[in-house]
Parts: structure tokens; sequence; C-alpha cells
């Protein structure tokens, strides 16, 4: 059985899911000990813990330890198979984080596969669902990967509630990805509010525009606005299309102007693009996982985060495959698997 630390590099709850997500890929029985260990909560939590027992569900993995606040856990996968899953997250704990964690094993199961996730489409210190939806999936598009996400309700801290639907197509192999240089065609977006008066969705929307027109470039967003939603909360996602796709996005939050969140998403897509890097930090580091399955690529990295250091720590450990780095942390960075 493969041991991994959970208090390695990042220590987070990114170390679980890459690890269990590329132990079920492998079918490469684990144990991770020290789970959270350096972090205020350690252990795992909601998010982690439906991840965990989704991947187990999806490979019929034997799993010991899986309870909230657990350190240590052993995950005994089987072959992946396919068919249709609903995972409640119970609280307003990531959908996107669990859903990144299914996409991996997903694409190689036996046969076409469809999540139903209940959990936060828009919460902290996660991707937004329109993230994957708008830069992580065109980017696998360009591997090969089939899948399409459908947004149904959003759903906010603290009630969470919100609701997605992914369908994964299976493939044999992904192709090999080769992005270094960034060449943008066009800037799209969305703003969103539910619960909250059409004109924070605008705002926001209007100081993107704003901050973005200042150094010359144009953006289309679209304004959504709802009522549905179990809590209030509002958002706004950028991305830069051409030959690659760069995202950002902000948050709003009691007391932040909406001027304000729409300001912060420009101004991280506009430090990316001046970096010239054809990968945002946050993909990044997602793309890690496919690189070691295909081989033979090679990208470039607005910055080379601890998150993307812990990937490739443990995708090497699981898969065998190596990878080279050309750049420090905090810092634009190549990244290739030969």
């Amino acid at each position: 059985m493969l041991e991994i630390d959970g208090s390695f590099g990042e220590g987070g709850g990114a170390l679980v899911r890459i690890s269990t997500a590329l132990a079920a890929l492998t079918s490469t029985p684990i144990r991770i000990y020290n789970i959270r260990a350096n972090r205020p909560k350690k252990g795992l939590s909601y998010q982690h813990l439906t991840a965990i027992k989704a991947l187990a569900k999806l490979t019929r993995a034997r799993i010991e330890g899986a309870k909230l606040g657990s350190m240590e856990i052993r995950f005994i996968p089987q072959r992946i198979e396919g068919g249709n899953f609903y995972f409640d997250v119970k609280t307003a704990g990531s959908i996107g984080l669990v859903l990144q964690a299914l996409m991996i094993p997903a694409a190689f199961a036996e046969d076409k596969t469809k999540f139903k996730i209940r959990g936060g489409t828009d919460v902290k210190w996660s991707p937004p669902i329109d993230y994957l939806e708008n830069v992580t999936l065109p980017l696998l598009e360009k591997m090969g990967y089939k899948g399409r996400i459908k947004l149904l309700k959003r759903g906010y801290y603290p009630k969470g509630g919100g609701i997605i639907e992914a369908r994964i197509q299976p493939i044999k192999k992904l192709k090999p990805i080769k992005l270094t240089k960034a060449r943008i065609s066009s800037i799209k977006g969305i703003s969103h509010a539910s619960k909250l008066p059409l004109h924070v969705a605008e705002r926001q929307a209007r100081a993107a525009r704003e901050k973005l027109k200042e150094r010359g470039l144009e953006a289309d967003i679209r304004i959504e606005h709802s009522t549905n939603t179990l809590s209030p909360g509002s958002g706004i996602i950028l991305w830069a299309e051409g030959n690659t796709r760069i995202g950002t996005s902000s948050l709003g939050e009691k007391g932040k102007p909406a001027e304000v969140v729409g300001k912060e998403a420009a101004e991280e897509l506009i430090r990316s693009l001046e970096l010239g890097a054809p990968l945002d930090k946050y993909m990044g580091d997602q793309i890690i996982p496919y690189m070691s399955i295909a081989g033979n690529s090679i990208i470039k990295t607005v910055e080379f985060s601890m998150h993307a250091y812990t990937n490739i720590h443990i995708t090497e450990k699981i898969t065998g495959k190596k990878f080279k780095v050309k750049g420090e942390l905090g810092k634009p960075a190549t990244i290739e698997c030969p």
C-alpha cells in the first residue's frame, strides 16, 4: 500500500483529492496520514469526505477512516465504472473541488458517467463552477477530454444548496498538450447575483469593464440575476479566449462594494495577461494529473503555486511519471512532463 504524507507541501484538501483521484485512476491502494495536520481545523471536512466517498462509489473502492475530522484514511479502489451518481456535500462546501477529483478517473470509466452534485457553486478558496465550465473543460478538450457541465442552481455560503449536472464521456487516451505562448482574441465573463438587487451584478460587470478598458481591453460580460438560492450572494468570473483560456474570479461579501468585486477580477486578469503565459495559476495546478496521463506535454503558467508543487509530488509518487520545472515558486514557470 502506497503511503502518502498529507502534510506535504500545500498540505490541504487538494492533496487528499488528487491522491484519491489518481489512486482511483491507477487502481493503487493508498494510505494518507497527517491529513491537513498543519491547518487550524485538522482532518477531513464535509467536502473532502464527499470527494472521497464519490470516488469510492465510482470505483467500488473500500475505504477506512472516512469520517469527519479523520486524519488518516485507507483507499483501496477497484475498476472505474460509469453510471449515474448523486452526491450532496450537505454544506456550502465546494462542488467544484469535488468535481475536480471525479473528472480525473471518470474519463476512463467503462461507460459514460453522469454526476449530479449539491453544495456550493460559488464559495471561497475554490473554483467557481463557471471556471470549470469555461476554462478547465475547454483546455482539457484540447487534450481530447469529453465533458459537459450544466449549472442548475447557484449555491452561496453559508447554506449552499447549489446544484450542477456533469456528463463525462469515456475516452481511451489523452493527447499531449503543448501550450507555452498565449494568443488572446476576446474576453468574456459572467456577473451574477441572487437574492440581491439586480444592480449588484450590473455594477460588478461595469467596474470590470472599466478597469479592462483602461488597458485597451473590451469584455463581453453576461448578467445573471435570480432569487431562487438558499443564501444571498454574488460574484463575477472573467476569462480570456484564444489559443487558450485564462480565468479569474471574485466573490461578493457583506460590506464589500460590487465595484470592488468587479475590479478585483479584472485586475487579476490584467496581471495574468501581462505576464504572457497561457495558463493562469489555478489551471497551472489542475492540469498536472492530465499531463502525466498524456505524457509528452509542456505548459507555461503565470505562477508556479504551492498547489502545483504539491500536485507534481503526488502525481509523480502515484503514476511514476517525472516532471521538469523551470521557474520558482510564486513566479511564472514552464512545466514539462516528457
